[in-house]
This record gives structure tokens, C-alpha cells and sequence, in this order.
């Protein structure tokens, strides 16, 4: 019969190993919303990682959320890209909120081609962050992306219906955002740390209007048709909204 071992003395003749996870770097990549900030682990984005945003519908305030990093990533070399965004970014609310124009990179792609687009672009290590805009994407997918994002040290971000929440996602950061009564962001998954109890106030900060139509019209361009429009995005890159097909 085997003898009973103290693991104490396992432990300290280092014949057991204890694997440690590797300790996340806070602070590199902010938010630039102070109460999401102080909840998620890495006190911001996960670095080179995947995150999904989910919500109800398009205009709730999803790339509010997400223009203070792209206001500071455009200040770099590398740009960031637009993976068939459903509507043609608003420049002049941009550029407003701090967004360098020419470091802004829209990708036209058809739905067959958003996840594959997305994918080459982070892989290629020259994108500071990458969105997409992808209609359907299974875990196989997102999981490729969130490998593509630690490949090219990028951010990754999908905006995606918050119908897929029920199901699993390797992103390290999920989001949903929750437009009514008032709009609030739900941290649903952060790799690291603890799911916070509470919804997160999204509210009226930093010059921003409140969710609805003034909200949308300072992220997007809400007409469908775009083409000819004087500044409707960086360098002449026009968007029509998607079909719900």
C-alpha cells in the first residue's frame, strides 16, 4: 500500500508543480471610461485579444464605447480597420473626439469574406486594432481571430447581436450593452478576473449625447445610401448599410 506523503513536503522539494497564470498588464490599453476601466482585470482592453460586443441593435452606443482607443491608436504608425461596418463612419464626430482620419482603414467586404478580411489584417501585425461588423461567426471562428490578435499584437473587436450571448465565445472580453430604460454596459466574460455584479452606467460623459438617433448620428452616417456625400468617411471610402438578408 502506497504511503500517505504530506504534499507540505511535496511542495517544498518542489516535486509538484504550480502552474501560475501569467500576469496580465494593466493599464496599457484604457478604456477611457473610468468605471468599465476599474472593473475589468487588465483595468482596460485586453491586450492582442478579442473583444465582443453585443447589443440589441445598431446605434446604442457601440462605437462610443470604443472611440477614446481608437482616438489614441491613430495617433500611432499603425491604422485601424473597418471590417464592413453597417454604416459609413460620421468624420466630422470622429475627428471631433480626438480620431486621426488617415490612420482609418475601411475594408468593404462581403458577409463570406468579414471574418476572413478581419483575420489577415490582424494577422499581418501591421493594424494597431481591427472591427468587424461579421452577421454570423461560430466559435471556430472567433476563436481564429482571437488568435490572429495576439499573432499581430492587435486589438480585435466584433460587434455582434447580443442574441449570440447564450452562446460560449473564446473572446477574452464580452460585452453587452443594454440600451433600456438607460443604457448600461454588462460585462458578461473578462479572462482574469471575476464577472462584475452590476451593470456599468453608460450615460451622458465626455461630450457624448445619450443613446437614440443623436447618438447614432455622431458615430455614423445614418443614411443608407452614402455615395457622393462630401465627407462622409476617410478617404473617400463609402459604406452602404447592410442588408438584413
Amino acid at each position: 500500500m502506497s504511503a500517505v506523503v504530506a504534499l507540505s513536503s511535496l511542495l517544498d522539494a518542489r516535486q509538484v508543480w504550480r502552474g501560475r497564470a501569467a500576469p496580465l498588464l494593466e493599464g496599457e490599453q484604457p478604456t477611457g471610461w473610468p468605471l468599465l476601466d476599474a472593473a475589468l482585470p487588465s483595468r482596460g482592453w485586453p491586450q492582442a485579444s478579442l473583444s465582443e460586443i453585443l447589443m440589441p441593435a445598431d446605434g446604442v452606443g457601440e462605437l462610443r464605447l470604443v472611440l477614446p482607443v481608437l482616438a489614441r491608436l491613430t495617433q500611432g504608425d499603425r491604422p485601424v480597420v473597418l471590417v464592413a461596418p453597417p454604416y459609413a463612419p460620421c468624420a466630422m464626430g470622429w475627428r471631433q473626439q480626438g480620431v486621426n482620419l488617415r490612420r482609418v482603414e475601411i475594408v468593404d467586404a462581403s458577409e463570406k469574406e468579414v471574418l476572413w478580411a478581419a483575420e489577415q489584417c490582424l494577422r499581418s501585425g501591421s493594424c494597431a486594432a481591427v472591427l468587424a461588423w461579421p452577421y454570423q461567426a461560430d466559435d471556430r471562428s472567433l476563436r481564429r481571430l482571437q488568435v490572429a490578435a495576439d499573432t499581430g499584437r492587435a486589438l480585435a473587436f466584433v460587434f455582434r447581436d447580443r442574441k449570440h450571448l447564450a452562446n460560449a465565445s473564446p473572446a477574452s472580453l464580452r460585452l453587452e450593452l443594454d440600451g433600456a430604460p438607460r443604457t448600461a454596459i454588462r460585462v458578461c466574460k473578462c479572462r482574469g478576473g471575476n464577472v462584475p455584479a452590476q451593470a456599468i452606467p453608460f450615460e451622458h460623459v465626455q461630450g457624448f449625447p445619450r443613446g437614440g438617433r443623436n447618438a447614432v448620428a455622431t458615430t455614423y452616417v445614418v443614411h443608407q445610401h452614402v455615395h457622393g456625400a462630401a465627407d462622409s468617411g476617410p478617404r473617400g471610402n463609402h459604406i452602404r448599410k447592410k442588408s438584413d438578408a
